[in-house]
């Protein structure tokens, strides 16, 4: 989720979710190789367990970048095979590897070498005409070649001229039935599922068919829902809002020591009480106030309805539907 799932955000998604495994935005291989790594790769240690997402079709590159972020501490180094936009396409990565299987496996076979932390794959069901069951059946069973074993799949197609990215994350169907498919075909794979699900319920219901779900911009609109699905899983989540407010005032507030601005940490927080009394003054107050230069962590704690109730009326919680903008 490129310029959304910065450092700041997956501290704020951690406080909701602490068992959650999160994703930092796709970073490109030749910025991680010859661009300023602390800016593009730091990351608070509350945030793990965290993903580093790359970009890029160079085995070479791939490896180097993968193990500098190894060298950094994530978890996990994912590589994007899913993003499917005009800059990407330009790129030779995202998407369009999906047409040249061997080279994808050749690029995860080249990261796995030089690190010990897992290395999956995220990627689509199908792209352009190459989009029948038997294509991604054999995408998948020559990537896996390259020992990767986890692969999170968003289940629609990608149109790699057409369609804007936003119309790639709308028009092409869901077909949650291909990902369930490929999970039997290969039973000793872990299959996550990414796409569409924006409630708890659906979350937890496609946990009966695969390993996993994966939340973009669902989670982004409406972050509650990472809560809600930890606790439908059984899982530790947020006790309430209130209380990710008051964390987030003092990190806030640490980051402003350090030369940082309130509007860095504040934005990622605007859809918090999606669907809650409240909501609308929550959204208005910060988005008019917190790019301001004198902005401090306080506006937070003002603004925040179960702080200082407002008597609004809850609005629609109605989600509108999005997926994760890497792809």
């Amino acid at each position: 989720m490129m310029d959304w799932t910065d450092r700041h955000c997956r501290y704020f998604h951690r406080l909701l979710a602490p068992d959650a495994l999160l994703y930092t935005e796709m970073v490109t291989t030749g910025a991680v190789v010859h661009g300023d790594r602390d800016r593009l790769l730091g990351f608070d240690p509350a945030e793990r367990p965290v993903a580093l997402q790359l970009g890029g079709s160079d085995p070479d590159e791939l490896a180097q970048a993968a193990a500098i972020g190894a060298r950094f501490g994530y978890d996990a180094i994912n590589l994007n095979v899913g993003c499917p936009s005009d800059r990407v396409q330009k790129g030779r990565f995202g998407a369009c590897l999906m047409k040249e299987p061997e080279l994808v496996r050749d690029c995860l076979s080249a990261m796995r070498e030089v690190v010990e932390v897992p290395v999956t794959v995220k990627t689509r069901i199908g792209v352009d005409e190459f989009d029948s069951e038997a294509f991604l059946h054999r995408f998948v069973a020559t990537v896996a070649e390259s020992g990767v074993d986890t692969f999170v799949l968003h289940a629609r197609k990608a149109w790699l001229s057409g369609l804007s990215p936003k119309q790639n994350r709308e028009i092409p169907p869901l077909a949650y039935e291909r990902v369930h498919g490929i999970k039997q075909a290969f039973p000793g794979l872990t299959i996550v599922l990414n796409g569409g699900i924006v409630d708890a319920d659906t979350a937890a219901a496609e946990l009966e068919h695969v390993d996993g779900v994966m939340l973009g911009r669902a989670a982004y609109q409406n972050p509650w829902i990472l809560a809600e699905s930890s606790t439908r899983l059984g899982l530790p989540a947020a006790e309430s809002r209130s209380a990710v407010v008051e964390a987030m005032a003092e990190y806030a507030q640490r980051h402003i020591e350090t030369g940082g601005k309130l509007q860095q940490v504040a934005r990622h927080m605007l859809g918090l009480f999606h669907g809650q009394p409240g909501a609308r003054g929550w959204r208005q107050k910060l988005s008019q106030n917190m790019h301001l230069p004198d902005a401090s962590p306080e506006l937070l704690l003002e603004a925040c309805p179960s702080l200082t109730p407002t008597g609004e009326q809850p609005e629609s919680a109605t989600v509108p539907y999005g997926v994760d903008r890497a792809g």
